[in-house]
Order: structure tokens, then sequence, then C-alpha cells
């Protein structure tokens, strides 16, 4: 029933030979892991001049500082991560990195926050399309959920096809996005060039700084303006953790994707915050509803065609920005899932080569996050890049480790200083890092940023909890060295509700196997039922004898469970089997009308020790006609 539609959206299923051909070019990777850090330069400018437009006028002055203190730390962590490109060309992401460097719980500290940060990264990005979109058209503002809502089903169905297949689908807009807004920069260019002058539609808004603006206040919100603006950082990890997914030679390939990736988002970014601040963009809160880069595109192209082809492709990349996410959680989720940190279903590939299980959980989680802070980009940004930052910090302490470890084999001095040169990479990334990680810890907690430091921990809790049951199973299940006992008897039990055709099939297959002692029993609710029941036993000479068994509250459930376990205390060391018969509907909406008793009777008896369950299916409308 759900095979056609299926195909339909995911299309045909692959063969697992075919895995080589999902291998993606650089054409195609950059928009498949770098749609995240590329469209965030479209908004981490304005959450620059939020944060400093709590100050008043005065503090905007901060803002190219603020942004090239941004753009600095972006080439250190690109540059950091190319070498762990080169360093582990199978996959390199912060989980791998920590657990062959720094340890198990290291690893999962690293995995606990990406996980978090990817979830994240789909909610803010879906939801600053949107936010796009209803900067040119207004009216839809009261409907953000629902487009937010609709659009993450409209990612996870295109990352259901495949990898390759939403790299196609995905490029156009991300390149389209890159064009326009290296088009923006040229046209400002040359009007500035011209002795034009560019003025954003906020340049007349009084900012009014916050009471005791100064001193301290005002170090702590050009920090804060520093860690938000950080958000232009987001999903640089995603390349190294996908070197698998690039085509041969794979460390060398995905390398030069993050080269990329690095200069065109410095160029973009360092660009538009150089504009927001000759066009005088003035950005607070709940006052003003056009997005800086919005503003920007007005002062830059008037309200014309290209303005709008910005609008739609800042929308679309922003929406598009999620598929970092969607390629980076599977895999992620596919290695914690085989180390047996998750549930195992999330290791296996589906039917077009992804881990769909994966998919499909990122999308639920994040479809919850856009439900829970109603579409508001504002309040989801401030839960964003603490994730990220840890797992930068342990990723480059990692690579430091790694160095030191590579550093005893080298064999050579242009080898040790080759790898020492890479080290310092490495050493630099990893203080940046850091620093930047205590610096958004400080300045975000109280903004929301509190749910994420918790989050973390009982993520990591529970993948350790996870490892132990799944260990503890293991132990359980593992067989004895005697090998097992087989039992001394077999005892079948067959409920009987009526004497009908799926009746006589379960009590003739129960015959078949041929146990120690069978028995047929009926829980008697009323007692003219029963009798007819017995009449038409003793008519048809069934023969296998039929048990009554009274039910004082009417319950149909409680007598059986009573009678098997009777069974089981009589004889320890035997084994019941319970048969029991169900009917196989054709439509959905008939399984509501059928096999509600031997479902429950099913779940209980799972539970009684010693007690086995047979289903024998009897198929509605599906068997041969009568003569």
């Amino acid at each position: 029933m759900l095979d056609t539609p299926k195909r339909l959206f995911v299309g045909r299923p692959l063969r697992s030979d075919r895995i080589g051909e999902t291998l993606l070019p650089k054409r195609l990777a950059l928009p498949v892991f770098c749609s995240d850090p590329l469209s965030s330069v479209a908004y981490a400018t304005e959450q620059i001049l939020l944060v400093l437009g709590l100050g008043g006028l005065a503090l905007l002055r901060f803002t190219p500082w603020v942004g090239l203190a941004v753009a600095v730390l972006l080439v250190v962590v690109v540059a950091s991560y190319r070498q762990t490109c080169f360093a582990y060309p199978n996959g390199g992401g912060a989980y791998t990195v920590s657990r062959e460097n720094l340890g198990v719980r290291a690893s999962l500290v690293a995995a606990s926050a990406l996980l978090v940060d990817y979830v994240l990264t789909v909610a803010v990005s879906v939801v600053a399309g949107v936010a796009a979109i209803t900067s040119a058209v207004p009216a839809l503002a009261p409907h953000a959920v629902a487009l937010s809502v609709g659009l993450v089903v409209l990612l996870t169905v295109v990352n259901l096809r495949g990898v390759k297949e939403s790299g196609r689908a995905f490029a156009i807009p991300t390149y389209g996005f890159v064009a326009i807004v290296l088009v923006l920069l040229a046209v400002a260019g040359v009007r500035l060039a011209l002795g034009q002058t560019l003025t954003a539609e906020s340049a007349s808004l009084h900012l009014v700084p916050a009471e005791h603006t100064g001193g301290l206040l005002t170090v702590f919100l050009v920090l804060r303006a520093f860690a938000s603006g950080c958000t232009a950082l987001t999903g640089v990890e995603a390349v190294s953790n996908g070197i698998p997914s690039f085509r041969p030679p794979k460390d060398r390939n995905a390398a030069a994707t993050l080269t990329i990736m690095g200069t065109l988002a410095v160029v973009m970014f360092g660009g538009i915050t150089a504009l927001g601040v000759l066009a005088h963009v003035h950005m607070a809160e709940g006052i003003q509803e056009k997005t800086a880069l919005s503003q920007i595109g007005l002062a830059v192209f008037g309200g014309g065609p290209l303005f709008y082809l910005l609008q739609a492709f800042t929308a679309a990349i922003l929406v598009l920005a999620a598929n970092t996410a969607y390629n980076g959680f599977p895999v992620l989720a596919s290695l914690l899932a085989h180390d047996g940190h998750l549930p195992r279903q999330l290791s296996r590939r589906g039917d077009r080569l992804v881990f769909s299980n994966g998919v499909v959980l990122l999308a639920g989680l994040a479809g919850l996050l856009v439900v829970a802070f109603d579409a508001d980009v504002t309040r989801l940004i401030q839960l964003y890049i603490i994730g990220v930052f840890v797992a930068f910090t342990l990723s480059q302490a990692g690579m430091v480790r790694h160095w030191s470890t590579a550093l005893r084999t080298a064999p050579d001095a242009a080898a040790r200083r080759s790898i020492r040169r890479s080290q310092a990479i490495n050493a630099t990334g990893a203080l940046a890092t850091s620093v930047v990680l205590v610096l958004v810890l400080v300045t975000k907690f109280v903004h929301g940023a509190w749910l994420v430091v918790i989050a973390m921990p009982l993520l990591y809790v529970l993948m350790l909890k996870i490892r132990r049951h799944y260990d503890s199973v293991d132990v359980e299940a593992a067989p004895r060295p005697g090998g097992i006992t087989l039992p001394g008897r077999v005892h079948a039990v067959v409920p009987v509700v009526k004497v009908n055709e799926p009746t006589l099939r379960t009590l003739a297959f129960a015959r078949s196997i041929h146990p120690d002692d069978l028995s047929a029993v009926t829980v008697q609710v009323d007692p003219a039922e029963t009798q007819r029941l017995m009449a038409d036993w003793a008519r048809r000479d069934i023969p296998v004898p039929l048990k009554v068994l009274e039910s004082p509250y009417r319950d149909i459930t409680q007598p059986l469970l009573d009678e098997v376990r009777s069974i089981g205390r009589h004889s320890p060391h035997d084994v019941v089997i319970v048969f029991v018969p169900e009917y196989v509907v054709r439509h959905w909406w008939e399984a509501l009308l059928h096999n509600q008793s031997a479902l429950r009777l099913k779940a209980r008896l799972l539970f009684q020790p010693g007690v086995m369950v047979t289903s024998v299916p009897w198929q509605l409308g599906w068997e041969a006609p009568r003569t």
C-alpha cells in the first residue's frame, strides 16, 4: 500500500554495488556540504548589528572590528580542518578524531554537541529562510510556522532520494546565492566609486542604549556580538565528516572544497558587513521587519528585479543550508550506532543508499523545535553555535595529539617539519575555538543557551546508557559453554472463540508439530455462546479436547494467562507454545475491526518465561473461492 507513493517521492531502490555512483565531484560537494557556512553570511552580520544595537548607535562603530575577528577565526578553522582532511582521508569528523586521540568519553561529548547542533542547523536555517521570504512578502508572516515545517518535509524528501540527487537539486540555489551576493558587492562598489551614497531604510532608526550601558557592559555586548557573528562558522566540519562521499582523491577534493568555501564565505561576509556599516543599517529586535541583507539589497538594487532575485536566492540558500545537517547528522548517527551508542537501526543505509532512519529522525526533531519556538529565528539563534565550538575545540585538540603521535614515527627531518607545521595550525585552531567557546557560553547562557547546556549532557548520558544496555544484552545472550538444553516436553495451547476456518487451520498446524499434549481453551463470557461452541465442537468431532475457562469479570486475557502459567508451574522445564489465529486484512482500516484481543494476548504472553507465541495468519479475501 505504501510502496507506490514511496517510490514516487523517493525513487527506485539502488543496489549496494552502486554506491560508487553516488560519489560527489567538487562542484556538487560544495552545495551538499557547504551550504550552511555559505548561507550563514546572510544573517551573521545581522546578528552582530542586533547585539551592538543594544548599546545604542555609539556601539555600532565596533561592527567592522567584530566582523574582522569573525573572518580571521573562519580562516583559522578552515585551515585547521584542511589538516584533518589529509590526516583522515576516510572521514575525520570531531567524533572520529576525538575517539582515536582523546578517548571514548571525549568523543561522546563531541558527538552530543554535533547532534544537537545539526538539529539546530535545520531549524535555524529553515526559519531564517522563511524570514527572508516574509521580508519580501510580509503577508506570509502569520504562516511562518507552517511554511517552515513544510520546507523541512520538502528537504527530507529530497535527501531521502540520495546524496547526489540532493546535490544536483541544491546546486542552482547555492551558486545562484553566491553569484547574486557577488553582484551585490560589485554594484555597490561601482556606486560608491562614483560618489553615490547607500542608505538603508533603517538608517533613521534611533537606537536607544540599554540602561547603564558603558564600561564592562560595553565589553560584554561587543563580546556577545562576536559570539553571535560566529554563526558564520557553522557547518565547516561537514566537509571533513563527508570525505567518504567525495570522488577520489578524496582528501584533496575535500580540502579543495574547504578552501573554496572559506574564500567565498570570507569575501561575502566581509562585503555584507562593510555594506551594512556604509548603508547605516540599524537593527532592533521587534522593530525592524526586514533583514539586514534585505535592507542592503534595497539600498543597492532598489526595489527592482535584482532585489527580488536576491531575496529569492537568499531564502533558497538559507533553507538549503539545512542540507549540511541532513548529510552530517545521519552519518554521525550511523557511526554512533555502529559503536553501540545509538539504536542500531540508525547504522543501516536505506534502499537509496542513504541513512534514511537518521534523515527522518533529524527532520522530526527539527520540526518540533520550529513549532516549539514559533519559527522565531532570533530565539533559535541563541541556542546555536555552542555545540559547534565544543566540537571544533575537541577536534582540533585531538588533531594536536594525532600529530604528536605521528612525530614519533616520522621518517626524516622534512616529514617532521611538515608534521610540526600541521600541528601548529591545529593548535592555533584549538586555542582560538576554545576561547570563543568560553565567550559563547558566557554571553549566550542567559539568553537561551542554557537549554543546549542541559541537552548535551543528557544526550551524553543517554548514549552511555544505550551502550551499557547493548553490552549487557550481549553478555546475557552469549551462548553458554554447554549449549542449550532441549525442553523436556512441549505443551501446545490454542485459544478458541468460535469454530471457523481460521480456528481449524490453527488446530491443524498445532497438531502437525506433534506436541506432547495439545489443548484448546475458550473463555466463557456468554454461557449461550459457549454452549453453541461446545455443540459445534462435538458435531465436528474435533480430536482436540476443549477446556472452558470461567471469567466472572468478563475478561478474556487474564484467564488465558492464568491457564498458561498453570502449565508452566506444573512443568517448569517444559515449553508452552500458544498458537494464536489472526486475520490478515487487505485495508488499513480493517485492522481496527480485527485482532484486538489477539494483540493484547500476545503482548502479555511475551513477558511470560518459558512461553512461545506462534501467529497463524488467515488472509481475508485472499483465500481460494469455495466450491
